[in-house]
């Protein structure tokens, strides 16, 4: 079975939709799934280098005060899921578009679930720069991706390849993601793992 998952790297739902997607697929051993990682940006005018933290909360939500009422309900439905988002400790807030490639990379080493784990814990655990090379490759080589076949990816042809992905999205009028087509249904936000699980289900009769 088919599942593409639209998702942004920073999305602390994704993050969650992600764990509940996982957790829901484990009730499916006997079942091949081809899951693929669509990338989606919240934030495609970010700079290259991304800003702070302190500043990205200002410019979306007006201050870290407007914004802790949203990730408060964050942290709590993470920590449903098993996560214990650590906020307090992002420093910056960066522009994806590395992320998505090493995602779009590691799965043709059928490494995508592993890596899109990774990079999600160092930003929402670790509160590390997942806009950072350096921070990549050493996320691309703990999963056995050598630094030059990562650094050898990144090019123009595979940046306008995110970009043409992205596009699909906009196509397909997805506004907010995480985003699931699984089969010939849809799941639109970071649902519990008996949902995607019935969504599933229903795509196997």
């Amino acid at each position: 079975m088919k599942i593409n998952v639209f998702a942004d790297t920073i999305c602390g739902w994704c993050f969650i939709g992600h764990t509940n997607l996982n957790n829901a697929l484990k009730k499916f051993s006997n079942i091949k799934f081809d899951i693929r990682h669509i990338p989606f940006q919240l934030n495609p005018d970010m700079p290259v280098e991304g800003i702070s933290r302190e500043k990205y909360l200002e410019i979306k939500f007006g201050g870290k005060d407007y914004a802790t009422p949203m990730y408060e309900n964050m942290r709590l439905k993470a920590k449903e899921s098993g996560m214990n988002f650590n906020l307090d400790e992002i420093k910056k807030t960066p522009n994806t578009v590395l992320s998505h490639l090493l995602i779009i990379l590691s799965e043709q080493f059928n490494l995508g679930n592993e890596i899109k784990e990774k990079i999600y814990q160092s930003y929402f655990v670790d509160g590390l720069d997942i806009g950072n090379l350096d921070i990549l490759i050493n996320i691309a080589k703990q999963n056995n991706i050598s630094e030059n076949v990562f650094k050898e990816f990144i090019n123009e042809k595979n940046i306008e390849l995110v970009n043409f992905k992205m596009s699909d999205a906009r196509e397909k009028n997805i506004n907010g993601v995480p985003f699931f087509e699984i089969g010939k249904d849809f799941i639109s936000g970071a649902q519990s793992p008996s949902q995607i699980e019935s969504v599933i289900k229903a795509n196997l009769t």
